[in-house]
C-alpha cells in the first residue's frame, strides 16, 4: 500500500507541476516526510520522499522518488568539512538511500531533507524568479511579502544551501518560505495542504505585486521595423531561414530545432530594450541550462532582402562562437570539463519569431519554453525593479559543474539517426508507414507526409505527437503542395535531412488498356512526384550544410519486365535512374542518393488495397488472399517480403555503415533473378 505521504506528494507535485506559472518542465522538486518499517530492525525510521533528478512534476510518478533515511541525511551536517567538499555531499547521498529503486537523488535533495517541516516545495515560477532577479530583491520581497518570506542571496544549489534555508526556517517560525536570489523559490508547510498553498501564495503574491505595481511598458517603446510581420510572410521568412539557422546551431554536432512566434516573443523582440535584456542572458540555472547563457539576437529589420539577413546572421553566428570561446576560456579551470560547442541555442530574429535548439525536438522545444520563461522574468523584473541575473563566472559554475557533467555523460549512447530529420512520402501505409516507424525507432523525428492527411495524423500521433513525428498533407503531383509540404517540415524541425521518396500508386494494366492518363498520372506521382519533392528538400539541406540522404522506394519492375505494368515498371525505372542521376550531381553536398527495389509487398500495402492485388492476381490467375504466398514462392529464398523488410534497409542504407555509399539501389525481394542489378 503506497503510504499516504506519497499519495498527497504526488497529488501536489502533479497540480502544481501541470500549471507552467508555478514551474518550468522537469523544473523544481517537491518531498515529503514519514516514517517506514525498516525491514531488518522492524522499526519505524522517519524517511524522506523526494523528487528525483529530471524527473517532470506535473507527471511525476512514485517511480520518479528518491526515498531516504532521514537520519542519516541529517547526520552529514556533522561531518561536513566544508564548502570545498559541496559536491562530495551529492555523492554522499547515496548512502543515505532507504532500499532499492526510485529514482537518483538530485542536487536539491540536502535542502528538502534539511529544512525541518513535513512538507518543501522548490520551485522556479516566472513571478518568483522576477523578485529573485530584480536589482533590489530583497527590498522588494520585504515590501510585499513583510517577514513571511524571506530573501535568501544567491548560492548555487547543494548541501551549503540546504543548511542555510534549513537555518533560516528554524530561526523564522513565523516564515513560509523563501525567495532564492536569481534561483526561484522554496515554500514549507506542516501538511502536504498547507505546503502547497504557501507556494501558491508565494506565487501569486508576487503575480498581483507585479500587475498591480508594475510599468505598463517594462520593455520600452516598438522599434520601428521591428513590428511582427504578418503570419503568412514571417511563416514564408522563418521557413526559409530554419535551415541556414539549423546549420548554424549545428556547426559543432547536429541539432534539431523549434519556431515560436508567440505574441510574447515577437513583443519582446518590437521593443527597444530586447538587445540589451537578451544580452543579460537567463539566470535561474534551469533555464540557462537549456538556453545557454545567452541567445543570438539578429539585429535588421525582418522586411531586409532574405539574403542579406542570412549574410548578416552568419556575421552574427562567427561573432557569437568567438564570444563564446572567450567565456569558457575567462572562467576554465584545470578541472573543467571541455568546452561543450560554442553554437548558440536560442536564435532571436525580431518580426519573425524565435528558433531553439537541441538534441532532440523535445530539448528544442523545452528550450523555447524556457527561454519563455526568462521572457517572463525579465517583464516582470523590469516592471517593478530592474533585471539583473547572477553574475557571469556563477552561470559558468553551473554550465560546467562537474556535476552536470557527470549527468550528461549518464545519459545513454545517442541511437545512429538522433538528431537527423526525416520527410517520408506516403508515410499514413504500408512501406512508407513502416519506414517513419523504423527511423523513429532509431532516433530521427519524421514527417509523416501523405495525400491523406487524417491516416497521417493518425500514424504521428501512434508515434507519438509533434516531438516525434509531425503530419503533413502533400500531393506530390502538385508542385505548390510539395513546396507547402517542406516548408512546414523546416518550420517544425529546422530543416530536412532525409527524404524517402516512397509516394506511389499503380494501375495494373496491358498495354492496349492503358490511356494516356494512366501513363501520366503514374509518372506524376512516382517519376515526376519524386524529382519534385528530391528538388524542393535538397535547397534545404544544401543550407544546412550538413549532408544528407535521399532515398527512392523503386521497385523490382524497375528492371523486371513483369506482364501487364508498362506504365508502372516505367515510372519505377525512371525512379531508379534518378538515384544515379542524383548521386552524381548532390554529392558535392555531402547528400547520399540511394535507392530500395521491393517485391511483393503485400501486408498494409495502400497500393494493394486500392486495386492493385486484385488486378495483380487476375494476371496470375490465382486468388488474392494467395498473393504474398504466390510472390515468395517465386523467389529464391521462399520468404514473403513485408514493409518492415523494406524499412530496415531503409534505416541500415541511411546510417553510418552506408556513409561511403551512394547510387545503389538494393534489391529487398527475397531473390528474384530476372530482376538482379546489372
Amino acid at each position: 500500500m503506497t503510504p499516504s505521504p506519497v499519495t498527497d506528494l504526488i497529488g501536489r507535485s502533479r497540480r502544481l507541476g501541470s500549471d507552467p506559472r508555478n514551474t518550468n518542465f522537469a523544473g523544481g522538486n517537491t518531498s515529503a516526510k514519514g516514517a517506514l518499517e525498516d525491514p531488518v530492525t522492524r522499526e519505524d525510521v522517519e524517511v524522506m520522499w523526494v523528487k528525483g533528478s529530471g524527473g517532470d512534476l506535473g507527471t511525476l510518478t512514485e517511480s520518479g522518488l528518491a526515498v531516504l533515511r532521514l537520519d542519516r541525511l541529517r547526520s552529514l551536517v556533522d561531518v561536513f568539512p566544508g564548502e570545498e567538499a559541496e559536491d562530495d555531499m551529492v555523492a554522499a547521498l547515496d548512502y543515505c538511500l532507504h532500499g532499492h529503486g526510485g529514482a537518483a537523488p538530485s542536487i536539491d535533495t540536502s535542502m528538502h531533507g534539511l529544512i525541518e517541516m513535513a512538507h518543501v516545495d522548490h520551485l522556479h515560477p516566472d513571478s518568483g524568479i522576477a523578485f529573485a532577479t530584480a536589482i533590489d530583491g530583497p527590498e522588494l520581497t520585504q515590501r510585499c511579502f513583510g517577514d513571511s518570506v524571506i530573501w535568501v542571496p544567491w548560492r548555487r544549489p547543494g548541501f551549503v544551501l540546504g543548511m542555510e534555508l534549513s537555518r533560516i526556517q528554524r530561526e523564522n517560525p513565523q516564515a513560509i518560505g523563501c525567495i532564492l536570489g536569481g534561483h526561484g523559490i522554496t515554500a514549507w508547510g506542516a501538511d502536504s495542504t498547507e505546503c502547497e498553498a504557501n507556494s501558491l501564495r508565494i506565487i501569486r503574491t508576487a503575480e498581483e505585486y507585479i500587475s498591480e505595481n508594475g510599468h505598463r511598458e517594462p520593455f520600452g517603446q516598438i522599434l520601428p521595423g521591428y513590428e511582427p510581420l504578418d503570419l503568412v510572410d514571417r511563416h514564408a521568412i522563418a521557413a526559409r531561414l530554419a535551415p541556414v539557422l539549423r546549420g548554424m546551431a549545428s556547426h559543432d554536432r547536429r541539432m534539431v530545432g523549434h519556431y515560436v512566434d508567440s505574441e510574447v516573443v515577437l513583443d519582446f523582440l518590437a521593443r527597444e530594450k530586447h538587445p540589451d535584456l537578451a544580452r543579460l542572458g537567463t539566470s535561474c540555472p534551469d533555464h540557462f541550462l537549456r538556453t545557454k547563457v545567452r541567445p543570438l539576437v539578429f539585429d535588421l529589420p525582418a522586411t531586409s532582402p532574405v539574403d542579406k539577413m542570412i549574410t548578416r546572421l552568419q556575421d552574427l553566428h562567427a561573432e557569437y562562437r568567438t564570444e563564446y570561446t572567450e567565456y569558457y576560456q575567462r572562467w576554465a579551470g584545470a578541472d573543467s570539463p571541455p568546452m561543450r560547442g560554442a553554437d548558440p541555442a536560442i536564435i532571436l530574429i525580431p518580426g519573425i519569431g524565435m528558433f531553439s535548439f537541441g538534441a532532440n525536438k523535445q530539448t528544442a522545444r523545452v528550450a523555447g519554453e524556457f527561454f519563455v520563461n526568462a521572457i517572463n522574468v525579465m517583464r516582470g523584473a523590469e516592471a517593478v525593479s530592474r533585471y539583473q541575473p547572477i553574475p557571469e563566472h556563477e552561470k559558468f559554475r553551473i554550465e560546467y559543474w562537474q556535476l552536470e557533467e557527470a549527468k550528461l555523460q549518464r545519459q545513454p549512447k545517442p541511437k545512429m539517426h538522433a538528431s537527423r530529420v526525416a520527410v517520408v512520402t506516403g508515410a499514413a501505409s504500408g512501406i512508407g508507414k513502416a519506414i517513419a516507424e523504423k527511423l523513429v525507432e532509431d532516433g530521427a523525428a519524421v514527417v509523416i507526409a501523405d495525400v491523406d492527411l487524417k491516416a497521417a495524423q493518425s500514424v504521428a500521433t501512434d508515434l507519438g505527437g509533434a516531438d516525434i513525428a509531425v503530419a503533413l498533407h502533400v500531393d506530390v503531383s502538385d508542385e505548390e503542395s510539395v513546396r507547402k509540404m517542406v516548408r512546414g517540415a523546416c518550420v517544425a524541425f529546422g530543416g530536412v535531412d532525409l527524404v524517402v521518396n516512397n509516394a506511389g500508386l499503380s494501375l495494373s494494366r496491358p498495354l492496349l488498356e492503358t490511356s494516356v492518363d494512366d501513363w501520366n498520372r503514374q509518372h506524376d506521382v512516382m517519376a515526376r512526384g519524386s524529382c519534385r519533392v528530391s528538388r524542393e528538400c535538397t535547397p534545404a539541406m544544401i543550407a544546412q550544410g550538413l549532408g544528407g540522404d535521399i532515398i527512392y522506394v523503386a521497385s523490382k519492375h524497375s528492371v523486371f519486365a513483369g506482364p501487364s505494368n508498362i506504365a508502372y515498371s516505367a515510372a519505377k525505372a525512371d525512379q531508379a535512374h534518378q538515384v544515379r542521376l542524383l548521386a552524381v550531381e548532390l554529392g558535392e553536398h555531402g547528400i547520399r542518393v540511394n535507392g530500395v527495389a521491393p517485391d511483393g509487398v503485400v501486408q498494409g500495402s495502400g497500393i494493394f488495397a486500392g486495386g492493385w492485388g486484385a488486378n495483380r492476381a487476375a494476371v496470375y490467375g490465382i486468388d488474392q488472399t494467395d498473393l504474398g504466398k504466390f510472390y515468395a514462392e517465386r523467389t529464391i529464398l521462399k520468404r514473403e517480403v513485408v514493409p518492415d523488410n523494406v524499412a530496415e534497409v531503409v534505416v541500415a542504407i541511411t546510417g553510418e555503415s552506408f556513409s561511403r555509399t551512394t547510387g545503389l539501389i538494393v534489391p529487398v525481394d527475397s531473390g528474384v533473378a530476372a530482376a538482379f542489378q546489372r
